[in-house]
């Protein structure tokens, strides 16, 4: 078998491998998340939510960026992942103690309520725990045997699932979302300890470390600037408006990342083990960039579109109308997480040749401009009005999905030319998908006048965007389309064949 085929081979592996990962854990995810929203209560959402804000930097920088930098190099030693994994382990027992010490003055950030403060020194636990585990996935990840890791968070979803609405159930309200985050952290690394075959040395290199920096430094830089901003939000409106309607908009963050993160994700880990590959040949690389473009707009556009005019029945069928004012938000906030996507993806592409400093440029960039737009809208965050609980919440979106547009622009100029590939060729790889999209939008929207029932709404929604959509591509003679259904039914025929004959030889 050639190079190619084997690269092209594994690579479809992983990324079979991390769409299930992603649709068995946002399955199990979304039946817990459903139990818990018609629970517990706006107010419980807002408590965890202003503990997640900081537990997301505090988790930045126990991993550093160096995760980034293992896969990104070709041939990591045993020396380099023992000595990250005790820097990783190190960093975030220092961190946890500062934060256990400063609990009071998170509390006093959000309007000074006292629950935050126990609340939130037993929820930092978890990136503790995460830590243990970082170098264990990265190694999966490098040899592009993601299977455990899908195997982990399925279980620890599971079993942590279970932990978390038996709680709520049984009247522990926020805490019930706590100890969920601390079972999953905990089940996740325990099984990739006992299934991963490997050790860490009892060594740690300072040279090692240092060898990491140009790029660790780089997306540790460009990590802790884009956590920043995801998180500055939650941080303003808890402490403008409140917490019920932090709470609000906890709950449109969470829903709308199970989707953002998702397809993020999948492309992520799938695509920059292969550009890893193909960084020295500029041929290969911008066909393979051009390929990764499409392959993106071609799940991106779809997904986003159509869970965006699908958006109000899910709301409906999921929590009744509990939630309603987290509608609008979840909409603003899938719009914004293309732009995020397809910057991830640029971000990748000049990850894998090494240029992790133009990447903290192009943060900067991106930063820059949504602070100019977080500070034209702050001034309204704190509005509401009696039957719109989340006006200003509203602004403050729209003015960020406008700084993201921006940003996507400012990123593919950037981008494009280091791929060996035009500007224009960028957007050609991505408006035939998005045009699609947009247009079958428009009668997947009429629908809802004329079906009042949320799950007929859904399911007719669904099937009939998702049929326009693959007719569309099949007339259009869609290459991507035809790669991704011949390599499905190529599997699904080879496990027939398997099953057959071991169906023969019993």
């Amino acid at each position: 078998m050639s190079d190619t085929s084997d690269l092209k081979l594994r690579t479809a592996r992983t990324i079979k491998w991390n769409v299930i990962d992603r649709i068995s854990s946002q399955v199990l995810y979304a039946v817990t998340g459903i139990v818990l929203a018609r629970v517990l209560s706006q107010e419980d959402f807002g408590l965890v939510g202003a503990t997640l804000v900081f537990q997301a930097f505090a988790a930045l920088f126990v991993d550093s960026g160096f995760s980034y930098a293992l896969i990104q190099r070709k041939n990591p030693t045993q020396l380099d992942y023992s000595t990250v994994l005790w820097f990783n382990i190190g960093v975030a027992s220092i961190i946890y103690i500062l934060l256990w010490f400063c609990a009071p003055m998170i509390a006093w950030c959000f309007q000074n309520d006292p629950r935050i403060i126990p609340l939130s020194r037993v929820m930092f636990l978890s990136f503790i725990i995460n830590a243990t585990a970082i170098v264990q996935t990265n190694r999966l990840m490098k040899r592009m045997d993601v299977k455990m890791i899908a195997i982990s968070n399925t279980i620890g979803l599971f079993l942590s699932g279970i932990v978390g609405i038996t709680l709520a159930l049984t009247g522990y309200g926020a805490w019930a979302m706590v100890w969920q985050t601390i079972t999953l952290a905990s089940i996740k690394s325990l099984i990739l300890w006992l299934t991963s075959h490997w050790l860490p040395s009892i060594a740690f290199s300072w040279k090692a470390l240092k060898s990491f920096f140009n790029v660790g430094s780089g997306m540790m830089i460009t990590s802790f600037l884009n956590t920043l901003f995801q998180n500055i939000y939650s941080f303003f409106i808890g402490n403008r408006v409140g917490l019920v309607s932090l709470g609000y908009y906890t709950q449109s963050d969470k829903w709308s990342k199970m989707g953002i993160m998702s397809i993020s994700q999948i492309l992520t880990s799938s695509f920059l083990p292969v550009l890893s590959q193909v960084q020295d040949d500029p041929e290969r690389f911008s066909r393979t960039t051009a390929k990764m473009n499409r392959f993106t707009a071609y799940i991106l556009f779809p997904a986003i579109g159509f869970l965006i005019a699908m958006s109000t029945p899910i709301f409906h069928l999921l929590f009744g109308t509990k939630w309603d004012p987290s509608i609008i938000l979840f909409q603003l906030l899938l719009v914004r997480g293309i732009f995020t996507v397809l910057n991830s993806l640029y971000n990748n592409y000049i990850i894998s040749l090494g240029k992790a400093r133009t990447v903290v440029y192009m943060e900067l960039i991106r930063d820059g401009v949504a602070l100019i737009a977080l500070f034209a809208t702050i001034p309204f965050v704190a509005i509401t009005l009696p039957d719109d609980p989340v006006y200003g919440v509203k602004i403050l979106l729209l003015g960020q999905v406008f700084a993201s547009a921006i940003c996507w622009v400012v990123t593919m100029v950037v981008t494009a030319p280091l791929s060996h590939r035009t500007i224009l060729n960028y957007i050609i790889d991505l408006v035939p998908y998005l045009i699609q999209v947009v247009l079958i939008m428009i009668p997947m929207y009429l629908l809802s006048y004329l079906i009042n029932n949320a799950l007929l709404l859904l399911i007719t929604q669904s099937l009939i965007g998702l049929a326009i959509y693959m007719f569309i591509n099949y007339l259009l003679r869609s290459q991507i389309q035809k790669d991704a259904i011949d390599y499905f039914m190529h599997r699904f025929r080879k496990n027939k064949s398997a099953k057959a004959t071991d169906n023969h030889h019993k």
